[in-house]
């Protein structure tokens, strides 16, 4: 009977101990920011975030705690925007294609053919004078953006052949709700209609839409295929996430803590490209499997024709839109395509 006593009092203490701990390690956190984005648990950007909270929390001491809620927890992309703006979320990252509404800069990424294929001369452009300039801009706008990430790179399908140019003719191509993207379809005689991604399926189902873009591990994951004849892999657009945070918490924060947070954020963004490159290839497979599609790729040829009728009209779009910022993005990223031999 005494050594269960014993044993009891040993186990409440253990209890007892471990709860201080946990108590301990909740209240060692002097900055604590919630950060929200689109994605399941599962995929990339998530798993990304959650090395860069790891590593964060380590590297301030504990002094740093970020809370991730991914899969639209906290709501709607414009609502995760908003809430950053504002201060009810301290941090998002999000698709540049959801922020043109904010910041018309950010549409630039909206161009097709944008990054270069090579990974090394893509990286240089996010981390140049080109791609700081483009982050810079959102400071006018209420938000502090540190990182560009990558989330991918959009390929077409569609129930009607898609193999040239001319092939485009008379198509229709569901698309984010961005001018660029619609000029860039209209540039090859193509209509494009601004339709909600959560109907997506059904519309090409039903042919109110003939095709769409997206990432080929999106297309595999809402089973797209399945509903779609002919596939491309065009990796025509890029798909690049925005770190961006609330102001009042950034600067709340030591400067020290800040240049942690933005160099890690960096430090991880191989790792999310190289999770991405993965998630493509078992998307592609998945693809292939169903059977259901046929699958072309992009020609050296058919992608300088594809680059000769899309780009022209869509730069000309994003220029009228953001006005003599996006003219300075365009000019700073010209000019480092050249130093880069693009």
């Amino acid at each position: 009977m005494a050594s269960r006593r014993q044993f009891l009092k040993i186990t409440s203490g253990a209890l007892v101990v471990a709860a201080s701990a946990t108590t301990v390690s909740a209240q060692s956190a002097k900055y604590t920011a919630k950060i929200a984005h689109l994605e399941a648990p599962t995929q990339p950007r998530h798993r990304g975030l959650e090395k860069v909270a790891e590593l964060v929390k380590a590297r301030t001491n504990g002094e740093v705690e970020f809370k991730l809620f991914p899969a639209s927890q906290l709501g709607n992309a414009r609502q995760m925007v908003e809430g950053t703006q504002f201060g009810s979320i301290e941090c998002t990252v999000m698709p540049a294609a959801f922020l043109g509404g904010f910041n018309p800069v950010v549409s630039v990424f909206d161009i097709p053919f944008l990054l270069p294929a090579d990974v090394a001369k893509a990286n240089a452009l996010r981390t140049g004078p080109f791609g700081q300039y483009v982050l810079d801009t959102f400071s006018s706008r209420g938000f502090v953006a540190i990182a560009l990430w990558p989330n991918g790179r959009k390929s077409l399908t569609s129930n009607k052949p898609i193999d040239s140019v001319s092939a485009f003719k008379g198509q229709k191509f569901r698309v984010m709700d961005s001018r660029i993207l619609i000029e860039q379809f209209g540039a090859v005689g193509a209509s494009a209609i601004a339709i909600p991604f959560g109907e997506l399926y059904t519309a090409l189902q039903t042919g109110v839409v003939d095709g769409e873009e997206n990432p080929l591990d999106t297309i595999s994951t809402m089973k797209f295929h399945e509903v779609q004849k002919y596939l491309v892999v065009s990796d025509h657009g890029a798909m690049e996430d925005f770190v961006l945070f609330n102001p009042t918490w950034w600067k709340s924060l030591p400067e020290g803590h800040r240049k942690i947070i933005t160099d890690t954020f960096i430090e991880v963004r191989p790792e999310v490209e190289k999770m991405k490159a993965d998630a493509k290839i078992a998307a592609l497979d998945i693809i292939k499997n169903a059977g259901k599609t046929e699958i072309g790729n992009l020609s050296d040829a058919d992608r300088k024709a594809w680059q000769a009728a899309m780009v022209p009209k869509s730069e000309a779009a994003f220029i009228a839109r953001a006005g003599a910022e996006g003219q300075k993005a365009i000019d700073l990223y010209k000019a480092e395509m050249k130093k880069l031999g693009s």
